[in-house]
């Protein structure tokens, strides 16, 4: 079979939409919808052996990522995963590496599953939304239990044995309005690496949902944060988000497929082989084959999807001409449904929150990139910021260039930054 040309990440359902919680925001429940009578959920053992074989002849890096998604993946127990190690095992190609990611609430690991992911080196995602009262707002079982001193016994479990956990923090209308408590509560716990993940949700009838987040108050929630990480926590604490616009002012292309220019890398299988565009387009629309008729090379390297993935570069003049274009690429399509101010379709609802924290960052995270590629210290870095912040809070005047490197009046730079957030 021939490998297809570029890298890409699937993100596979074998559980499908079936999770043992039920998330006042999550998009992927509804999925059932489209397997209207099934019962069988679980992914079958030869589809599985079939999907493994296929990932590794399509891979043509020397590592090969497996990501396991739902729903909630460890509803199937973990001796299905035992089966999936011994799968890729049985058909590891000689000089080649598997890695395996799996994502979960976290409701359901105990002692075996942390030895399990320890002895096998699985990267976990865990799914927190902050302290109790937060994350419990929106993460709660289906009778609508508190779930987050259950999930707070699965990370301490993780880190007891030695997993690599990264947390996934759902930003939404619940957590937005208290950045400081958010981050204060990851730091406290030993996070080591955070993804702060918008949710966008929209009715059948195309209004946001309750649990949304407003987009102008993301962007607060980000730069929020962001003052602490940058003065304080470079190099101790990974922040996804920051990542990926340091990238950017490092000359770096986006690892992330919602800021990249185009997309099409990050497709979706279901529990049947059904394989979709992307994990946020899996819809009758955007089915694109499967994977018991059609190989997965033949599925990534399809015209359609790669259109699918060319399609994210069509954008309004208003992002084409953004000054922080380059940082954003106008975001994941499925956010794209709002207008320009000048009335033209195709603008991300997050827009306004983007915008202001990238123009917010950049500064301070070009001297920091200057500062990586120099090889001087992270930790003189962010003692210069501390420092510049008990310096005098103004410039001689309003009008001088201002102190952060941005090239602009201070009354039009941190002067004004420091009153919106005020």
């Amino acid at each position: 079979m021939a490998k297809v040309g570029r890298e890409f990440q699937l993100l596979v359902k074998p559980i499908a939409a079936v999770c043992n919680i039920d998330c006042h925001y999550c998009y992927y429940l509804e999925k059932k919808n489209l397997y209207p009578g099934s019962r069988q959920w679980r992914m079958p053992d030869d589809l599985l052996e079939n999907y493994i074989i296929q990932h590794i002849e399509a891979a043509s890096t020397e590592v090969i990522l497996f990501s396991w998604h739902g729903g909630e993946p460890t509803v199937l127990g973990v001796d299905y995963f035992r089966k999936v190690v011994e799968l890729q095992r049985k058909h590891r190609p000689s000089g080649r590496q598997i890695l395996n990611g799996l994502q979960t609430n976290g409701t359901l690991l105990d002692d075996e599953w942390f030895a399990f992911f320890a002895a096998e080196k699985f990267f976990v995602g865990l799914s927190m939304d902050g302290p109790q009262e937060l994350h419990d707002a929106n993460r709660v079982t289906r009778s609508g239990k508190p779930t987050h001193e259950r999930v707070m016994q699965s990370y301490r479990g993780l880190k007891a044995h030695g997993v690599s956990c990264d947390l996934l923090c759902v930003v939404s209308s619940a957590n937005v309005r208290h950045p400081e408590a958010v981050y204060r509560f990851f730091k406290s716990i030993g996070a080591d690496y955070v993804q702060f993940l918008p949710i966008v949700r929209r009715a059948p009838g195309g209004a946001l949902t309750p649990e949304s987040v407003p987009a102008r108050e993301y962007g607060t929630f980000l730069k929020t944060v962001f003052d602490d990480w940058v003065r304080n926590d470079i190099g101790r604490i990974g922040v996804q988000n920051f990542d990926e616009a340091l990238r950017t002012c490092a000359g770096m292309e986006h690892a992330l497929c919602i800021f990249r220019k185009t997309c099409g890398d990050v497709a979706a299988i279901e529990h049947n082989g059904d394989f979709y565009n992307c994990d946020h387009f899996v819809d009758r629309a955007h089915k694109l084959g499967n994977i018991r008729e059609q190989s997965i090379t033949e599925l990534l390297e399809h015209p359609a999807q790669i259109e699918f993935g060319r399609r994210k570069a069509d954008l309004p003049r208003y992002c084409r001409e953004c000054s922080v274009r380059d940082f954003c690429n106008g975001g994941c399509p499925k956010d794209r449904f709002i207008e320009t101010p000048d009335g033209e379709a195709g603008l991300n609802y997050l827009c306004a929150g983007f915008k202001s924290f990238f123009t917010y960052s950049r500064p301070y995270l070009r001297r920091l990139a200057a500062c990586q590629k120099s090889g001087s210290s992270i930790e003189e870095f962010m003692r210069s910021l501390r420092t510049e912040d008990n310096a005098p809070t103004q410039p001689a005047g309003r009008n001088d260039p201002c102190h952060c490197g941005s090239g602009k009046k201070f009354k039009k730079c941190c002067l004004a930054k420091r009153r919106a957030l005020a």
